[in-house]
């Protein structure tokens, strides 16, 4: 049963308990009783009230906006109204909201950037090369307020650097024993031309990652590099081969120098033992001549036959005589445990004695026989 209906006793929801009001209460009535439960007042103090509550709630909004924190390799730099105020440390941080910017910047991480493109060599050729630069940020205010971008400002420059080097260098240089000189040559280049803007950044360094020709003619150029790798090569092993057999021929040339040193020693020795030696016989062969003259010739004879097989035949009657196939007599008498022997003695010669008018009483007469 609705409340408006007969029967329903005047039970008004809106406390009209007489039923004459069919209306909903006045809310202008309602804040009028709920404010003269805080000391009265009226809607002012309830505006009042009202508007301190958002202050108070925006103040404390504001202050925990204002918390921030710098990572451990990060540096804040910070603007006051737009304008560089100070730089911070890492950590737990606060800032007035509205009127303080922070822009954290990594100054430990390696940042990279790469450069390529199709440039001109020296001697008028076309090469590919690709480069790659490492940097570090060591001044976070410079790096964010020196050039409007710093990392656009550096990879232009580098691809300046690049092109200037590539330039004054040759195509083979840079595809073969060249590459580190062109690799520090731009690192300088880039160097000086950064150096003037003053970024902030510290190059870490330079890498020459990539040099090809153009692929219409790179078989060709490969065949080039191998060759001349191959040329390198043989240098290295004729060099080595070098180094291996000059000291042997330097030592065999020592020891020929040395012996024949030696021999020449030995030989002038020699000579001044057999000139004082017939210095000291000239008084005995003046004093019996004959004497000594027999007895130079049997020393000599016995020097000559110590090392031959000899065979003595006295043919004091004359007639002819046959020799004997004496080689083959001795041979067969040598021991079997020396085969060899035979190759090395000398040719067996025969001695024979016929009659002679000197003092001797005989004349002897030597015959080498065959070997």
């Amino acid at each position: 049963m609705a409340w408006n209906e007969p029967g329903n006793q005047g039970k008004d929801p809106w406390g009209n308990r007489g039923g004459k009001d069919q209306g909903p209460p006045d809310l202008d009535e309602v804040f009028r009783k709920f404010s003269s439960k805080f000391g009265g007042g009226g809607s002012g103090n309830l505006n009042k009230m009202g508007l301190m509550l958002v202050l108070v709630g925006g103040l404390i909004v504001w202050g925990l906006s204002g918390l921030y924190k710098i990572e451990e390799a990060e540096r804040g730099v910070v603007l006051q109204f737009g304008k560089y105020h100070d730089l911070v440390g890492p950590g737990l941080k606060w800032k007035p909201t509205f009127v303080h910017t922070i822009y954290p910047v990594n100054i430990q991480r390696i940042n990279k950037i790469n450069a390529s493109g199709t440039m001109l060599t020296q001697d008028e050729n076309v090469v590919t090369v690709q480069m790659e630069v490492q940097y570090r940020i060591v001044d976070p205010r410079k790096y964010l307020f020196s050039v409007t971008n710093p990392e656009q400002s550096l990879s232009e420059a580098l691809d300046s650097a690049l092109r200037y080097v590539i330039g004054h260098t040759t195509m083979d240089n840079i595809l073969t024993v060249g590459r580190e000189k062109v690799r520090r040559d731009t690192w300088d280049e880039l160097q000086g031309i950064i150096e003037p803007y003053d970024m902030g950044m510290q190059l870490v360094d330079v890498a020459f990652k990539e040099a090809r020709p153009p692929e219409e003619v790179k078989p060709a150029f490969d065949d080039a590099i191998a060759a001349q790798e191959d040329e390198e090569r043989y240098v290295q092993e004729a060099t080595a081969y070098s180094r291996q057999v000059e000291p042997q021929a330097r030592g065999r040339a020592e020891r020929m120098l040395r012996e024949a040193t030696a021999y020449k020693e030995r030989v002038v020795l020699e000579a001044r033992g057999e000139v004082a030696r017939f210095t000291q016989l000239l008084p005995q062969y003046e004093a019996a001549p004959v004497v000594t003259r027999e007895r130079l010739y049997l020393e000599t004879m016995e020097q000559v036959y110590s090392s031959t097989s000899k065979v003595m035949v006295d043919n004091q009657e004359g007639g002819s005589m046959f020799y004997l196939p004496l080689d083959k007599i001795i041979q067969s008498q040598q021991p079997e445990s020396a085969p060899n022997a035979s190759s090395n003695r000398q040719p067996e010669r025969v001695i024979r004695t016929e009659p002679s008018s000197d003092r001797s009483g005989g004349r002897t007469t030597t015959r080498q026989g065959r070997n």
